[in-house]
């Protein structure tokens, strides 16, 4: 039976030393996947260029690898991001430096793909300046991600933080306001002054907000649920926030 989930080829580097000269010559990768229990001087070096390239890693079993691909992977498998990632603080400067008041959208281990292109397409149709995931727990970033946001990945500079709560706090010290989108708070959005620098703040589908990131921001909205569920997909919820910052900003 085929797999009804295919990747382009182009999504990943297969073999430990294509690995490795992809991540000295800068290449953008995800993820490596890595076989349990693989040894010897070339995986220790491996091992040695993802510290220092800061690039995240997973021991997983042989089977893992080979639902992936069926190529003779050696035992890794690098996972390759269409686009290139931006640096937070030099986005946040860029944008005060051309006179803009920042339009931040964070997304807090959003993990579900179509959620993610999801709202990175509503973010670009939003006029968002940039968005900032965390290194770990989000949404891989290839074609499908591509694909289900049409191609707003390719317009919206896209920022990769170690730590997410320290980038929000970045932005406080920028004088961008942090706005945290949750069910635990009773301020209905609204009812609150979304213009000038903001930073909008997603969770994820299944918890929301994580703890450090509720106590990190500088207000938490709500949107009102009238119905019997209880929560809206987390991609409708970010295209009604998104567009009450839109609404705010143009005086409607």
């Amino acid at each position: 039976m085929q797999n009804k989930r295919e990747h382009s080829n182009e999504d990943f580097i297969f073999g430990i030393r294509a690995v490795i000269e992809a991540i000295r010559a800068g290449k953008d990768v995800d993820k490596v996947l890595i076989k349990r229990g693989l040894s010897g001087d070339l995986i220790k070096e491996l091992y040695t260029e993802m510290q220092t390239h800061q690039v995240p890693y997973q021991i997983v079993p042989d089977e893992k690898l080979n639902r992936v691909s069926q190529k003779n992977h050696q035992g890794v498998i690098a996972l390759v991001s269409p686009i290139s990632f931006s640096v937070f603080e030099e986005e946040v400067a860029r944008l005060f430096e051309a006179a803009k008041e920042p339009f931040i959208l964070a997304l807090d281990e959003i993990t579900d793909v179509r959620n993610f292109g999801a709202i990175v397409r509503s973010a670009e149709c939003a006029g968002v300046d940039v968005i900032v995931i965390p290194e770990k727990g989000s949404a891989r970033i290839g074609s499908d991600a591509v694909k289900t946001s049409a191609g707003a990945l390719y317009k919206l500079p896209v920022c990769r933080v170690t730590s997410l709560k320290k980038a929000l706090q970045y932005a406080q010290q920028s004088g961008i306001k942090v706005f945290g989108a949750t069910e635990k708070t009773s301020e209905v959005y609204y009812r609150q002054n979304l213009t000038g620098p903001i930073c909008l703040v997603m969770g994820s589908e299944d918890i929301g907000l994580s703890v450090e990131v509720i106590r990190t921001c500088d207000h938490l909205i709500k949107i009102p649920i009238l119905g019997q569920i209880e929560s809206l997909n987390v991609s409708a919820a970010a295209s009604v926030l998104l567009y009450e910052v839109v609404r705010q900003r143009q005086g409607v």
